[in-house]
């Protein structure tokens, strides 16, 4: 395992669709998905898109770090939303900045885990919007794309004051 270079706000890539994954099996893309787990661990994220680490496959990973581990989602789709909730966001490609976003309260996906077997997983709250968050990186997506006007912080990181908001 590795940890890889989280690609940051100027980053094309980080515009671009991402392709379905084929072989769920190949040893390149179960690798990909250990180094996404270490990388978005150090860097302290509860969730990373491939696309994040400049590989434009439709992979996602998610730890909201409580009893239920790590979620691993190949080629997920959120057949259905229900509900809003207004949530304040960041991104592990957008250091030190954070903005409310609406996001569904509820969503349902769609996907396969990393042994290839279907699943499907009805997510609420924050594992609804990590999700949600997550997808729409694959769509090429970022949430500064969707934030509400006015909410936008830049935070210094080393004391943690709000230095401007948008």
């Amino acid at each position: 395992m590795a940890v890889r270079q989280i690609r940051q706000e100027d980053d094309e890539i980080l515009k671009k669709k991402s392709r379905t994954v084929d072989n769920i099996k190949d040893e390149r893309i179960q690798t990909l998905i250990d180094d996404m787990i270490e990388t978005m661990h150090k860097a302290e994220g509860v969730g990373l898109a491939a696309v994040q680490v400049g590989v434009l496959k439709k992979i996602l990973v998610i730890d909201l770090y409580d009893d239920k581990g790590v979620y691993v989602l190949i080629n997920p789709e959120i057949i259905k939303e229900k509900g809003e909730q207004e949530v304040q966001e960041g991104c592990l490609s957008f250091p030190n900045r954070y903005a409310n976003i609406i996001r569904p309260a509820e969503v349902i996906v769609e996907a396969y885990d990393r042994e290839g077997n279907k699943i499907k997983i009805k997510a609420k709250e924050l594992l609804a919007q990590a999700i949600s968050h997550e997808v729409d990186h694959l769509n090429g997506i970022v949430f500064i794309d969707k934030i509400i006007p006015g909410t936008l912080e830049y935070v210094d990181s080393e004391n943690t004051n709000t230095i401007s908001k948008e």
